[in-house]
């Protein structure tokens, strides 16, 4: 699992103020202490631009430019304990369609052996590479292509995480799961949109509705 640096912050960016925020993430009713651990550890300010590093522990999804967000801390621990439910050690690798700004990547690091995160705008790609080793997140991975067409093998992961919102369930994506490998995925459209699970179960997939949510659309192409 990945180091962060020293770049600890302070006043609102400080550790005593990531606690807080771990605090709101157990009353929320996230309970596995390593999702919790690795959220006390990631200092979320420093994937955010110096404008809104004041609030970078509210359990909020904030802009990081180009019409993307950062996602809400709350979203993120429950992708990591959905991950891990049932499982006492590390993932081995999760692919996260949409990474952004690296944030996700980097709480997705500290659970699992590697992240592979694509990004479909140079940009984020460029940023997100940044943030990461400003972090020294050494086990992740940012590749820039386009997640809404993957034709290329890529191998097989224990998870796969969508950090944007497909219009309907990503199937496509189950053979790139590992045996017993979860696939989370916001689906719905701009008025409705629900975090769904599939789970690679033996006799075909199980596919579980979970909560509302609200995350940007998927969009196709590079930019």
């Amino acid at each position: 699992m990945a180091e962060i640096g020293a770049a600890l912050g302070t006043g609102m960016t400080s550790a005593r103020t990531r606690a807080r925020m771990v605090e709101r993430l157990r009353e929320k009713g996230i309970r596995d202490p390593v999702v919790l651990d690795a959220m006390g550890h990631v200092p979320r300010h420093l994937f955010l631009d110096e404008a809104m590093q004041t609030r970078a522990y509210d359990d909020d999804a904030l802009p990081i430019g180009l019409g993307q967000t950062i996602s809400q801390p709350y979203i993120v621990a429950r992708s990591a304990e959905l991950m891990r439910a049932g499982r006492t050690g590390a993932l081995g690798a999760i692919l996260e369609i949409g990474a952004g700004c690296g944030y996700q990547s980097a709480v997705f690091a500290r659970v699992a052996r590697e992240v592979l995160g694509i990004e479909r705008i140079a940009a984020l790609v460029a940023k997100a590479r940044r943030n990461l080793a400003a972090a020294n997140v050494r086990n992740v991975q940012i590749k820039f292509a386009d997640g809404s067409k993957i034709t290329e093998p890529l191998g097989a992961f224990d998870a796969i995480v969508f950090a944007a919102a497909a219009p309907e369930l990503p199937i496509e994506m189950l053979p790139l799961l590992a045996p017993g490998g979860r696939l989370l995925a916001p689906v719905g459209d701009a008025r409705a949109q629900t975090l769904v699970e599939i789970t690679r179960g033996e006799n075909g997939p199980v596919v579980r509705h979970l909560e509302s949510v609200y995350f940007v659309p998927v969009l196709g192409g590079l930019a």
